[in-house]
């Protein structure tokens, strides 16, 4: 008799996992409350940031960040009222500001993150999309030599899992791409990375693939995971019950809820994330660009350059605030002068945050529902490698890296 599994979430990961389940002959349903790749996967930057094996955690953030918040030019944003109920989160994701936890995440992060566009060519391989993947630099920008200097600490880390720059200064930023406006004097650029010019086309564009490979999606809404004798045996719907072996959760910040009702507790924010997207622009950079200052990236897409960044923690429920969204603005436009579109799209999603910045990748207990979910910064660019090691582990293909440091219960020890 085929495994039947059912993958909850037809984000990134989720597809990814799907994909990689078929391929290993299980049967497998994805669910999702809408269509695959209308939330998260949609908004990002849409980098495949290889390098992004530093947390926002690091030493000196407790001490930093009361300035962060009073300085309205700096792209961290409170709502004040909901305070309270994140302050529990908070102080244990600020209790990893040092430099012991700070290593020891960004040795978690390495595996998932640092062989992302070889996972992505291969998520893709014999599914007819690897057009979809495309192979770039991805330059950091900043005012000057020194603001560079300032970031010593985080390229030590990068450094160690293996990615150097190239430091390109003064009238050579320009002659490297003129898009750059004149406050930008030093770039730190980093070969072999890539990225995605639609996120949300490519993840559909997967799910097509995995129907095509004999794979089911239903849109349904999950309301819960019912679990006898320690093992699942269905994913309750509002469309009624839908029997399984085997349960992925992989659902982003809307976890939290169903992991609740398995009895754990999973210190998950949403860290509320904008983008703009300047459609049919020019002036815009020819590459993938973090500008430094402003904490945001600019990528160039099939729909036109996206600015994708800010950090506001709200819950999930407020709508879009207008403050992050006229800083990216003021931020893009300073960063390119010569940009112009003929539109702005703007947009809101919410990027599931743990208290530990690693993503949840494991089996709960012996119950066979196991977690793919919690990537904060690194969805898309761990998307498929998280997906290829939850699948092995799922079909009994034990993967080759070690997932204590993901594992989904390491919150309770």
């Amino acid at each position: 008799m085929s495994q039947h599994v059912v993958v909850i979430g037809a984000g990134i990961v989720g597809v990814s996992a799907a994909i990689w389940l078929r391929r290993a002959g299980a049967e497998v349903t994805l669910l999702d409350r809408s269509e695959p790749g209308r939330g998260t996967s949609h908004g990002n930057g849409g980098v495949l940031a290889a390098a992004g094996v530093a947390p926002v955690t690091g030493p000196g953030l407790m001490r930093k960040s009361p300035g962060m918040l009073r300085d309205p030019e700096f792209p961290l944003f409170l709502r004040w009222p909901y305070l309270p109920r994140l302050l529990p989160w908070l102080r244990r994701y600020m209790s990893h500001a040092n430099d012991a936890d700070t290593r020891r995440i960004s040795a978690g992060l390495v595996p998932i993150v640092s062989d992302s566009v070889a996972q992505h060519k291969a998520l893709c391989a014999d599914l007819g999309l690897a057009d979809w993947v495309r192979d770039s630099d991805y330059c950091f920008a900043y005012t000057s030599r020194a603001a560079f200097e300032a970031e010593a600490y985080t390229w030590a880390l990068r450094r160690e899992a293996g990615f150097e720059p190239e430091i390109i200064e003064g009238g050579a930023v320009r002659e490297f791409d003129p898009a750059y406006g004149p406050q930008i004097t030093c770039i730190a650029r980093l070969a072999d990375h890539g990225f995605i010019a639609d996120p949300g086309g490519y993840v559909r564009a997967l799910a097509k693939a995995f129907e095509g490979m004999g794979g089911t999606i239903r849109r349904a809404e999950v309301e819960d995971i019912t679990v006898l004798d320690e093992e699942v045996t269905s994913v309750l719907t509002d469309q009624g019950p839908l029997p399984c072996d085997d349960v992925l959760l992989a659902t982003g910040v809307w976890s939290k809820p169903l992991m609740r009702k398995l009895g754990i507790n999973v210190p998950l924010e949403s860290e509320r994330g904008y983008h703009i997207v300047f459609k049919d622009a020019e002036g815009g950079p020819s590459r993938p660009t973090m500008m430094a200052a402003g904490k945001f990236v600019a990528t160039p897409m099939a729909e036109g350059l996206r600015c994708a960044g800010i950090v506001e923690f709200g819950g999930l429920k407020a709508g879009a605030s207008k403050a992050p969204l006229a800083l990216l603005r003021r931020q893009a436009k300073a960063a390119f002068p010569n940009l112009t579109a003929e539109e702005e799209i703007e947009w809101l999603g919410h990027r599931p945050a743990p208290s530990d910045s690693l993503p949840l990748i494991g089996q709960i207990g012996t119950s066979r529902v196991y977690t793919a979910f919690g990537h904060h910064h690194i969805g898309l660019t761990g998307g498929p490698k998280t997906g290829r090691l939850i699948a092995g582990l799922i079909t009994g293909q034990p993967p080759n890296t070690d997932l204590t440091p993901y594992h989904p219960q390491r919150f309770d020890r």
